[in-house]
Parts: C-alpha cells; sequence; structure tokens
C-alpha cells in the first residue's frame, strides 16, 4: 500500500517522539519516500540528524533557513501539495487543539493546513490528558474535518501511569494506514499468484540450460497487484530483481519442478493466477554431478519435459481465474488461442518477438490480450509498468463483471 508513496511525517514535541527512528524504517521500508517537519520542541525527544540520515532527506523545523550567511524558505504550501497523504504521530494534546482551532504559529501546522492528501494522525499524552473534555472535543473536530485518528494505546506512560494515552506502536500505525489505504481497491482481499523470470535447468554444477527472460513484467504484475490491494506471491526464477512491497511474498527457486512445486502450494486458495515466467520446457536428464570435461567430437545431452505449471494449473482450476502469457514468432494469434483453449485460461497475453521493443530483456513491451471468450484487446509499444496496468485493468474488468 505505501509502495511509492510520498509520506510527510509530522513529529510534535512529546516523549513519543523516540517512536518516530523505528516509524521512518518502517515506512521506507514499505517502499515509501519520506519528508519530515519537526517543531521545536520535537527536537529535544529525538535527533532530526537521526531522522534525516534515516529518511534520506533534510528535516525541517521552521519557515526560514539561516546557513553561512545565507537565508531560504520552507515552502509549506510545497510540501502539502509534494505529499500523498500526512502523518502527525506523536500528535500531543498541544498540537491537536491548534490543528482543530486553526492555529498556525509553526511550519508542521502551516504544512497541515495546505495540506490537499489525506491526514492521520496518532495522539500521545498522559491518561487524564487523553480523557479531558478538551481533548475529546479537539479529536471528534479534526475527525469531522476528515482527518483520520490512530487510535492511542493501553500501557505504560511516562509519568509512571498505567492506561490510555500511549501512541500507537509504530508498526501498528503502519498497518492501520495500510488497511485503511486498502479499502475500496479493486483487489482488496484478494490473493494473487505470479510467476516470473526464466528457470534454469542443471547440466552440472556449472552449466545450465535456460533464457533471455529478466523476470521484469512478473515483477511489475506484482508490484500493480500489491498496489491495487492484493496479497502476492510472486514465484520467480533466477533474475537480480527484488520485490520490497510488504504485501508480496517473493518465493525464488531455480529451476521448473521447483517452480512447479511451489505453485501447486499456493494455488488452491488464488483468487488470480498469472504465470508470467518463460519456463524451459525441457530439462537434462541426467545432470552431471560433477563439471563436464570438454572431449573430442560433439556432446550429446538427453533432455525430458519438465511439468507444464499452466496446464496444471488449468486442469486443477475452479474459481480461479487464470490467465498465461504467450510469446510467439509466427501465426501468433492462433497459437495464442490455441493455447488459451488447450490449457483452460480466462485469458492469455501475446506478444511477438517480431514486434520492434518487445520480448525478452526490454524496458517495453507490445501486448494483445485475448480472453476465454476470444474477445481480443491490442495494444501499443508501452513501458512494462503500463503494460502491467493495462493487463490489471482487464483482469479486473472481468472478474467483477
Amino acid at each position: 500500500m505505501l509502495g511509492g508513496k510520498h509520506i510527510l511525517l509530522g513529529i510534535t514535541g512529546g516523549i513519543a517522539a523516540y517512536k518516530t527512528t523505528f516509524l521512518v524504517r518502517l515506512l521506507i521500508k514499505a517502499g515509501a519516500q519520506v519528508k519530515i517537519v519537526m517543531t521545536q520542541s520535537a527536537g529535544s525527544f529525538v535527533s532530526p540528524l537521526t531522522l534525516s540520515t534515516l529518511s534520506k532527506n533534510p528535516v525541517l523545523l521552521d519557515f526560514v533557513n539561516e546557513e553561512d550567511g545565507s537565508i531560504s524558505w520552507n515552502n509549506h504550501v510545497e510540501l502539502g501539495l509534494w505529499a500523498d497523504l500526512m502523518l502527525i504521530a506523536p500528535a500531543t494534546a498541544n498540537t491537536l487543539s491548534k490543528m482543530a482551532n486553526g492555529v498556525c504559529d509553526n511550519l508542521l501546522l502551516a504544512t497541515y493546513l495546505s495540506a490537499k492528501c489525506p491526514v492521520y494522525f496518532a495522539p500521545a499524552m498522559d491518561l487524564d490528558m487523553y480523557q479531558h473534555p478538551s481533548t475529546k472535543a479537539s479529536l471528534e473536530k479534526l475527525e469531522s474535518f476528515g482527518n483520520k485518528m490512530i487510535p492511542a494505546e493501553s500501557g505504560e506512560l511516562a509519568s509512571g501511569l498505567h492506561g490510555e494515552g500511549r501512541m500507537a506502536e509504530p508498526e501498528n500505525i503502519v498497518q492501520f494506514i495500510e488497511e485503511d489505504l486498502a479499502q475500496g481497491l479493486p483487489l482488496t482481499g484478494k490473493k494473487v499468484l505470479i510467476t516470473a523470470g526464466p528457470t534454469h535447468e542443471a547440466i552440472d554444477p556449472v552449466r545450465f540450460l535456460g533464457n533471455r527472460s529478466s523476470g521484469t513484467m512478473g515483477f511489475e504484475l506484482a508490484k500493480k497487484a500489491a498496489g491495487l490491494g492484493a496479497k502476492v506471491v510472486l514465484v520467480s526464477g533466477p533474475t537480480h530483481l527484488d520485490a520490497t512491497h510488504s504485501s508480496i511474498d517473493l518465493i525464488r527457486v531455480t529451476s521448473a519442478q521447483e517452480m512447479y512445486d511451489a505453485c501447486q502450494k499456493h494455488y488452491a486458495d488464488t483468487d488470480v493466477a498469472i504465470c508470467a515466467a518463460a519456463v524451459a520446457d525441457y530439462r537434462p536428464k541426467h545432470a552431471a554431478k560433477e563439471k563436464l570435461k570438454k572431449k573430442d567430437g560433439d556432446l550429446n545431452i538427453e533432455l525430458e519435459r519438465n511439468p507444464d505449471i499452466l496446464f496444471s494449473l488449468g486442469e486443477k482450476k475452479t474459481h480461479q481465474f487464470l490467465v498465461g502469457f504467450a510469446l510467439e514468432t509466427e501465426n501468433e494469434l492462433e497459437n495464442a488461442k490455441g493455447k488459451l483453449q488447450r490449457k483452460n485460461l480466462d485469458g492469455i497475453v501475446l506478444n511477438s518477438l517480431k514486434d520492434e521493443g518487445a520480448g525478452f530483456g526490454r524496458d517495453t513491451n507490445k501486448i494483445t490480450f485475448i480472453d476465454k471468450n476470444l474477445k481480443i484487446k491490442t495494444f501499443g509499444l508501452k513501458t512494462k509498468p503500463e503494460v502491467a496496468s493495462d493487463i490489471w485493468e482487464e483482469i479486473i474488468s472481468r472478474i467483477h463483471a
């Protein structure tokens, strides 16, 4: 949910500010870009230098910067427009009251009042302050503005008392935001299984049979699905790519048999499966245990069929929406239609090596989507992230039809 999001973190002057170091790390790990605005008093509880290092962005504390005899202005309007969401944590009773009543006496509050994005806030204070009628009034007023409160938790407080008022733990804050963002997304609650990349079939401990697939298309499909609310199982052959989204479970495999086994394990409760991997059709029947030495004459390697992953999933299909890929060099449309019907698919993505800019090892692709009713839609040459969006649009329009 947070992958690629611009998050503006506002930190106010409460003891819970020390937790924001962990919060920033979690947001970065989830794939977000983070900028931080602090009140002057917040700097007494957590170091701006630490937060700047973790976020890889300067931490802003005031409207004006004075450095080496020069003066610059921190533009709160641009900050508010940059953010996809704003999070104020901890939100003290003082700041909550100012937010509720339009008081604008520091950079954080000016940025809050300028923000056009969703605003989340995580209250933090002692239990008597949290229960005070004025605090309750501030909370109700802020929620009436459309701001979203991340409820305080119960536990030991800085005063030594035990009760409600602790700022929610950083992992709970991230989970709250992710679950809130997921509401209403088209793949929320869906499990998606995607295969990506090549497979390597061992000839000996050094050599293998493989292909030129980079895995980019499968990884882009996985990232897009996670951004649309899905929980994704991404089964990838050997590739340099990585998936950092918290909703993607990346399973790395090497051979077609390993990919087959992983798909069988996760398929039963899958809602949508997309087989984008370039799986080797054959493997050496007898892989040598030691490196083969060069000899005079030719080398003959006996090959045997690998399990057909897509066909096996089509055979077992119950409720799943199953999509395959077809990379063709001749009779493209007819071959893709044949594969679609033969393997009991709901859709197939066709691309041709004859199309300039399409195929393995490129940043672009040109596809045709064919569904089980043989409805055909052809797209122009696009970047692979754009192609992933087109494929998901075709799938979602059918599973929600």
